[in-house]
């Protein structure tokens, strides 16, 4: 499932948004944010993240730099 995803959001960016031009707001894009955001969090949080990204990408939103959220990683002993 999260190669098929991230196979599609590739497929969007080489195939379909050249045609639609640079709208986004952020740094990285949306779809890089999604392709990012699934790879480090696993499909169902990287959807989530993505979902929650393209929301805030609007023209009330300033945009910039916004990095996914790195992994939390739990400290064992």
């Amino acid at each position: 499932m999260k190669k098929l995803l991230i196979h599609s959001i590739d497929f969007y960016r080489l195939c379909i948004s050249p045609f639609l031009g640079h709208n986004c707001r952020f740094n990285p894009s949306c779809s890089e944010y999604m392709k990012i955001a699934i790879e480090q969090h696993g499909v169902v949080k990287g959807i989530l993240f993505g979902g929650w990204r393209i929301l805030r990408c609007n023209p009330w939103n300033a945009g910039g730099n916004d990095p996914v959220p790195p992994k939390k990683q739990v400290i064992s002993f």
